[in-house]
């Protein structure tokens, strides 16, 4: 005999008139609390327990998604902070080798030098350094933070927040579809240098070439105006006025004008903001001689002269 499929749904649980009669005695023998149990809903869905608190379920799955970056945020800064300590207690050997390859340092008096040191030790601190066919020597990092820390010494955000990892590589190399080698360039993903032609034209520090100081101050305008993360409120502002005089020499050299930069300045705008600072740094004199209003705008955007001692225009 086939099992009796039929489903019988209580609309009032107190009203079981309509109900047969082997049912009515069923419920009429179960004690009151049982039969306030049942229900329309408990009938047609037996399973149904609820769904439980809508808040705790919202915060377990918040908590599966936010666990994993907190840990990995908090992981980073302490693997940060242990680098700093570690890099500071290597400040002697730091300080020899950036006075042998940094003139700017070296320039420096005793006060500014160890400003400068904490400024390059916490900069290579925030850092991932990859090495692409080259083996690592420990004054790579340590010069390449050195370079961007003479960049933005006199400023008060100096870390170029938005860039986590700066890629070394060995000699000139190709990217992309270009087909002409690199010596380095910045994009989304990082910096990029050759650490021969880095070496090599800091060793030459009088002839205006210096990739260092180029890449990174490509980065700071794309930390400033591009993504935004980690940028200088005053150097931001200031370069409108910097460029209020630079774009119209920009433009004659466009035109065909010839001057102390190179003519990769031409290029565009980006070129010719960062050959602006390779002079500014490695040929000051002459860049002030024939450029007066173009290397006062510069002071003025780094808050730095690097031909007085001190460096600094005014006080961060």
């Amino acid at each position: 005999m086939p099992q009796d499929t039929t489903v019988y749904t209580i609309t009032n649980p107190t009203d079981s008139s309509s109900l047969p009669d082997s049912i009515k005695a069923i419920l009429n023998a179960m004690p009151d609390t049982a039969q306030t149990k049942i229900t329309p809903r408990n009938l047609q869905h037996p399973n149904n327990e609820g769904t439980g608190n809508p808040i705790f379920v919202f915060v377990i799955i918040l908590s599966i998604f936010l666990l994993p970056t907190l840990l990995r945020y908090f992981i980073a800064r302490r693997t940060k902070k242990k680098k700093i300590k570690d890099y500071l207690t290597k400040e002697i050997v730091f300080d020899n080798i950036l006075q042998q390859y940094n003139p700017y340092y070296k320039s420096l008096n005793l006060t500014d030098r160890e400003y400068f040191m904490q400024r390059t030790v916490a900069f290579m601190g925030s850092k991932d350094f990859q090495y692409i066919g080259i083996e690592p020597e420990e004054m790579m990092p340590l010069l390449i933070s050195g370079a961007a820390i003479q960049l933005t010494f006199r400023l008060k955000h100096y870390l170029l927040d938005y860039f986590k990892t700066i890629y070394v590589l060995r000699d000139n190399y190709t990217y992309g579809l270009y087909n002409h080698p690199f010596e380095g360039h910045v994009s989304e993903d990082g910096v990029y240098l050759s650490w021969s032609n880095f070496i090599r034209e800091y060793n030459d520090y009088t002839d205006g070439q210096n990739v260092g100081l180029h890449e990174l101050s490509h980065a700071l305008t794309y930390v400033n105006f591009t993504v935004e993360d980690g940028a200088d409120s005053s150097f931001h502002d200031k370069f409108k006025e910097f460029s209020k005089i630079a774009r119209p020499l920009f433009e004659k050299m466009q035109a065909g004008q010839t001057n102390l930069l190179d003519r990769y300045a031409a290029t565009n705008y980006h070129e010719f903001w960062a050959v602006c600072i390779e002079n500014f740094f490695e040929r000051p004199t002459q860049f002030k001689q024939q450029m007066p209003s173009l290397y006062f705008a510069l002071c003025n955007l780094l808050n730095q002269d690097p031909m007085t001692p001190h460096k600094i225009i005014s006080t961060i």
